[in-house]
């Protein structure tokens, strides 16, 4: 098959083709979105809160500087502008539909993984004493010492769901991700030295970094919780991160081999290892070349 040419993929070309050629793939997401929803909506464990714990966690019932709405918007909408940004640029909607593809992908496991321990662990909040007592008039079993909350049952269902943190979560599962690709278009390892593309690389993190930092501010979380919560989701995106690009000018990857598997991204060797001089390591990675770049 011949090298890709600038603009010979676009959406209006072979957009169809390649969402029914990964259908099976947008399947999966919805199902992983269904589950997520049905750990964000469960029961969390109803942890025992005595009075030696209770009086730890009596730190101010405040709104949050960045709410949870917020996330999606700022770890997903904004990165799949750029995609599109980029796809108009390039037009490759190779490109488009993996970058976007991959950080949904990143985010809802990041978010099921997050949810799911939320509710297998039931850690209260840092402000727990304040969702249960909302006058300040502490009431406990008298045997146990067990606190026996009358707040509101969502303040005190949402407050034994402190670790991990789904915000730190989110946050680094969507922009490390945005990271990624953002290195791979720019080149960013290119052993030239421009410390300026690192820059940009890292800006994304470092909005992660702030988001996670303003839930302990509003005493939402422990510090452990944001740490747990980063690293679920800095280690979703690691696995599927877009890193063959960083050294490959951001070009997204394309077997050869019959048109219709090259097309859909994928394919199989059509030449010989003699064609390619009898090795048949070269003829491996020569049957793997990237797309022209744009």
């Amino acid at each position: 098959m011949e090298d890709t040419e600038l603009g010979a993929h676009t959406v209006a070309s072979h957009g169809v083709k390649v969402a029914r050629f990964h259908l099976h793939d947008w399947i999966m997401l919805l199902l992983l979105g269904a589950l997520e929803l049905a750990f964000y909506v469960v029961d969390p464990f109803d942890r025992f809160v005595g009075k030696d714990t209770m009086a730890d966690l009596k730190y101010p019932l405040k709104s949050t500087t960045v709410p949870f709405w917020a996330v999606p918007i700022i770890a997903v909408l904004l990165p799949c502008l750029v995609f599109v940004a980029i796809y108009f640029r390039r037009r490759d909607v190779y490109d488009l539909h993996h970058a976007i593809l991959g950080i949904l992908y990143s985010v809802l496991v990041s978010g099921m993984l997050t949810d799911a321990v939320k509710d297998a662990v039931g850690r209260p909040r840092p402000d727990f004493f304040w969702r249960c007592f909302p006058v300040g008039k502490e009431v406990s079993d008298t045997v146990t010492t067990r606190a026996i909350g009358h707040g509101r049952k969502g303040m005190i269902k949402d407050g034994h769901k402190s670790f991990p943190s789904g915000h730190a979560s989110w946050s680094f599962a969507g922009l490390g991700f945005f990271s990624w690709y953002l290195a791979g278009k720019i080149q960013a390892f290119d052993r030239r030295g421009h410390i300026a593309k690192l820059c940009l690389v890292f800006l994304p993190l470092l909005v992660a970094c702030m988001v996670s930092i303003s839930l302990v501010n509003d005493y939402l979380h422990h510090r452990g919780d944001v740490f747990a919560g980063g690293l679920l989701g800095w280690g979703t995106h690691a696995y599927l991160q877009v890193s063959t690009e960083t050294r490959n000018g951001g070009r997204t990857w394309r077997a050869r081999g019959n048109t219709g598997e090259a097309e859909a991204g994928f394919g199989t060797h059509n030449s010989s290892c003699e064609d390619e001089g009898g090795d048949a390591s070269l003829a491996g990675r020569r049957d793997m070349l990237p797309e022209e770049r744009v």
